[in-house]
């Protein structure tokens, strides 16, 4: 008779083991669900369609409100990018370190977004304290 052996995340009874944060994380991920218009996150490049931004927001900045919130996502996200790398372990990835995504989700990135967040939505991120660079092309700069 086989042993089955289950996993969870949260500590669980005798016999389960505990799934490393970085598995969760894994499992969570987030890869945009078709290839016709997918759009980049303009505050950390994540990549999803609108719908999957209108149903989820973003993994990474939920503090943008895009969920249920169509002008919001419109503004706060950008069809133009460059490129395109999928990260399984943001820490140990040197690809995410080079495209400064070490910190975020697992998910697909794009290597630079253009445009960026408006006006408004830059000051009321900085009134809350949240750190709300945008990723730019072209820019090597913090």
């Amino acid at each position: 008779m086989a042993s089955e052996t289950s996993y969870n995340n949260n500590g669980g009874d005798e016999g389960e083991e505990e799934v490393p944060a970085q598995i969760a994380d894994l499992a969570n991920a987030r890869t945009p669900s078709g290839m016709r218009g997918i759009r980049a996150c303009k505050r950390c490049g994540l990549l999803k369609t609108l719908d999957q931004f209108l149903d989820e927001g973003c993994d990474n900045c939920p503090f943008l409100d895009m969920a249920d919130n169509p002008d919001r996502a419109n503004a706060c996200t950008s069809a133009f990018y460059e490129g395109q790398a999928a990260v399984m372990d943001p820490r140990e990835s040197w690809a995410a370190k080079w495209i400064r995504v070490d910190a975020f989700m697992p998910g697909v990135y794009a290597i630079a977004v253009t445009g960026f967040l408006d006006r408004d939505i830059e000051e009321d991120l900085e009134n809350r304290g949240i750190r709300w660079r945008c990723r730019p092309v072209g820019s090597t700069n913090d």
